[in-house]
């Protein structure tokens, strides 16, 4: 399971940096819950918090659609979720 976050957290870092001005600022951090699912928080600046959800959410979903396909291989669940 290390190996599969490190390859979730990294896919969606690669994601993410290009998209945001305060590359700096970003930082993404994974845990496992009781459940084993893999929880992807995204921490950026707050003036790129809007360029990571989207218009109605759509980048966010696209992110969080390509993490649970790269983590269906090994049949895991992963959630991502934006830190505030």
């Amino acid at each position: 399971m290390a190996d599969n976050t490190s390859h979730i957290t990294g896919l969606v870092e690669c994601i993410v940096a290009p998209l945001v001005d305060h590359q700096d600022d970003l930082e993404v951090s994974a845990t496992v819950a009781e459940d084993g699912t893999l929880c992807v928080g995204i921490r950026v600046n707050d003036e790129d918090t809007g360029k990571v959800i989207g218009r109605q959410g759509r980048v966010i979903k696209s992110i969080r659609t390509l993490a649970r396909a790269a983590a269906s291989r090994d049949d895991a669940h992963v959630e991502v979720e934006i830190i505030e």
